[in-house]
């Protein structure tokens, strides 16, 4: 492209302690109802009452919905719509992990427009978004979906997953605060964690890439490549849920721009057919993923390798890429994530159904820098299961 078009959230509040700015922010769109929309972990461990508390307290009428499940079907889609069409409500508030805020934004848009959520999916679309729909604050509690920056909304399928994408979706507020983060748990911080670098990796080898992205992209990798293994395994250590927070954001701000492509394409029918964690499906792909496409894009591998912390001064561009590779392995089973197909349980013989579902993904396929057709997706899910890294023929 020989010019770019850029998008980012109208206002966003980033840093330790940056959940003081909600109130001033709720206030600024003066509702009398408001939905406050959750993950139900978080409502049980009380970290809820972090927004709830601030919102009674200055006398705003709170709905708390928890009606929230990881890698959410389209049926709950459907049901929250419907629920926040009859609520009456005058403000949406997403407050957890990304399925928490994807399902606010899809509830906050779609209760203004007409329809089933089915008629507005990527695949199958029949309807356009024509309101805005209610206005929107987002919380992420945990650093790595880029949610509260994006204008999509991730459902998942019988078999894989869609989107419902429109500019309508993006967030009127994002408030960012690492404070919310450290609670959470090692697993999820790494899935996560990863789930962040992967958004700003694909971002700089994107076909879509462009000066901006790629700044926002490396710089995301550079902070948290450097931050992720303590905050794995040391959840309290603020420096570095800090840099992860702020990764996680920029990472966002970085995809939301460029893209994503192959990691995120084939972790779909990962979290469709087996429900295995988005951040989980993206983590364990992304070095096979990443070594097929290496000969396509070896200049932008080195420069990931050296923002991933690697010193290639004395390398060439092809053996950089190859370093890239395998610190990107490292990392993976450094913060405890299983990095082949079968450590999941996936069965050999789910090759080919995934591949199946692997190739619909036009839209996300579309941004490799490598077209990646139905037998390289096989390969890469081949490689995945076994173990091996493989290159294209």
């Amino acid at each position: 492209m020989s010019y770019s078009q850029l998008v980012f959230a109208p206002l966003s509040f980033t840093g330790w302690g940056a959940l003081k700015e909600l109130i001033p922010q709720v206030e600024t769109f003066s509702p009398k109802k408001i939905l406050v929309l959750t993950d139900p972990m978080l409502d049980k461990l009380g970290l809820t009452k972090q927004v709830t508390d601030p919102l009674h307290e200055n006398g705003f009428e709170v709905v708390v919905s928890t009606d929230v499940e990881p890698e959410p079907p389209l049926e709950l889609g459907e049901r929250l719509v419907a629920f926040t069409r009859e609520g009456d409500f005058d403000l949406v508030i997403g407050f957890g992990g990304g399925s928490a805020l994807d399902l606010a934004k899809l509830a906050a848009v779609l209760a203004k427009n007409e329809g089933n959520v089915s008629e507005y999916m990527n695949l199958t679309a029949t309807r356009t978004i024509q309101q805005k729909g209610l206005p929107k604050i987002l919380i992420p509690t945990t650093a790595g979906t880029g949610s509260e920056v994006t204008n999509i909304s991730v459902l998942s399928l019988e078999s894989s997953k869609d989107v419902v994408a429109h500019p309508a979706l993006i967030a009127d507020v994002a408030i960012v605060d690492p404070a919310l983060t450290v609670t959470v748990p090692p697993r999820v911080t790494a899935a996560t964690g990863v789930d962040a670098l992967t958004h700003a990796i694909e971002a700089y080898v994107s076909v879509n890439a462009s000066p901006t992205s790629d700044a926002l992209a490396l710089h995301a990798i550079r902070m948290m490549s450097r931050a992720i293994r303590t905050a794995v395994h040391d959840g309290e250590d603020r420096e570095a849920r800090t840099a992860m927070s702020h990764g996680s954001y920029i990472a966002g701000l970085a995809f939301f721009n460029a893209g994503v492509a192959g990691v995120h394409a084939l972790a779909y029918p990962l979290g469709g057919q087996f429900h295995i964690p988005h951040g989980e499906s993206n983590a364990v792909l992304l070095p096979y993923v990443m070594n097929y496409i290496r000969k396509s894009t070896v200049t932008r591998m080195r420069d990931i390798y050296e923002a991933l912390g690697g010193n290639a001064s004395l390398m060439s561009d092809e053996e950089a890429s190859y370093a890239c590779v395998d610190e990107l392995v490292r990392l993976v089973k450094d913060v405890g994530i299983p990095h082949t197909l079968k450590e999941f349980d996936i069965p050999e013989s789910a090759i080919e159904s995934l591949t199946q579902d692997g190739v619909k993904q036009k839209r996300i396929l579309a941004r490799s820098p490598l077209p990646l057709l139905e037998e390289d997706i096989r390969k890469v899910y081949t490689a995945a299961y076994s173990g091996k890294l493989t290159e294209p023929a």
